[in-house]
């Protein structure tokens, strides 16, 4: 048996069964960034906000590369995110409408699109027009009751953002649109101690509806400009302390109430990629500032130019079977490699055909 107390077989079969996932050619994952501009200011982002949004060329390569890949697929899941992907809605409405033109001459592909929001900007006329472009799932933060929240999820301008956010959640709620909404509930040492009320409120609120889940994740140091003055629940404290949380959310549901972290992060697989607003072909939609997350380039034309030298480090949990790597290969990714800006252009496309 393994750490986690599952067997040998057990752990071969899950192994297989997600490299089988992430390594199939009908099946595409593509993370679109459609602005890299945020209407807020968490003290925990580690973003720069140095890009705006796509340009014209980058959209017209990521309608042409759906369409060069149509044909092959069975699997088609967009994810939107940013910045702040609404804030450059247009572009999320353009691509998406594109996207069901084209698969309603495709009705084998199954499409899925989610959204990484900060649910400000997702109010009721919102949700009900990118639901008809089969954006169905949201990812929506919450770091805690008002009084917590307006501290760390600050709008650009300084106010808080709760009110908002709640009252755009409510609504939909109340609603009967097809979505699902998981809500990330951020745990810091400051609101652990207020979370079992605030959970307990979330569950009374919300959960009755299965169209609702929570994930828990506690806030990381990820390379953000408040990273040293940032106070982080340790890793010594973290098992009892979301053992506690989680039975709240659970109590009087059942398990769908709360998502697990996936045991293989997207970046990990090959079939998925990020596309940047400039065409940066990425990995991570964490390490937008590391030069190793930038593997590539998508062409106006829809074709994409991979180099796999710097591709295969974000992939390597699959040869050494290391479940680490799989979970976060952005973590002790190898540095001895040279990166996009190193290599000269002939370098680059070597998988150049996508």
């Amino acid at each position: 048996m393994d750490a986690q107390g599952a067997t040998v077989d057990e752990y071969s079969d899950n192994f297989i069964a997600e490299l089988g996932t992430s390594i199939r050619n009908d099946a595409l994952h593509l993370i679109l960034l459609p602005t890299e501009k945020c209407n807020f200011r968490c003290t925990y982002c580690y973003e720069d906000f140095s890009i705006g949004r796509m340009n014209a060329s980058t959209i017209q390569g990521v309608k042409r590369l759906i369409e060069r890949r149509l044909d092959g697929l069975r699997f088609l899941n967009i994810s939107w995110f940013g910045g702040e992907p609404l804030l450059a809605r247009p572009v999320v409405e353009e691509i998406s409408t594109h996207i069901i033109g084209a698969l309603a001459e495709r009705p084998d592909v199954e499409y899925m699109g989610d959204m990484t929001t900060n649910g400000y900007l997702l109010d009721t006329p919102a949700v009900t027009h990118l639901s008809s472009l089969g954006i169905r799932r949201y990812q929506i933060s919450l770091d805690g009751p008002q009084q917590i929240h307006d501290q760390t999820r600050v709008q650009a301008g300084g106010a808080g953002s709760f009110y908002q956010v709640w009252s755009n959640l409510l609504a939909i709620r109340d609603g009967r649109e097809p979505v699902d909404v998981l809500l990330r509930v951020h745990l810091t040492p400051a609101n652990v101690p207020l979370m079992p009320e605030f959970l307990a409120e979330i569950r009374d609120t919300f959960l009755a509806d299965a169209r609702f889940s929570v994930i828990l994740k506690p806030v990381e140091r990820l390379g953000g400009s408040n990273d040293d003055a940032m106070d982080i629940i340790g890793e010594e404290e973290r098992e009892d302390i979301l053992a506690e949380l989680q039975s709240v959310v659970l109590t009087g549901g059942d398990g769908h109430r709360l998502q697990p972290v996936p045991d293989v992060c997207y970046a990990s697989r090959p079939n998925s990629l990020m596309i940047r607003a400039n065409g940066v072909v990425g990995k991570c939609t964490v390490a937008l500032t590391d030069p190793a997350n930038a593997i590539g380039k998508l062409r106006p034309d829809g074709t994409l130019e991979i180099d796999n030298i710097l591709l295969r480090p974000w992939l390597r949990g699959w040869q050494s079977h290391d479940w680490t790597a799989l979970s976060c290969p952005a973590n002790g990714l190898p540095r001895d490699r040279p990166t996009l800006l190193q290599l000269s252009p002939t370098r680059l496309g070597l998988d150049a055909r996508t």
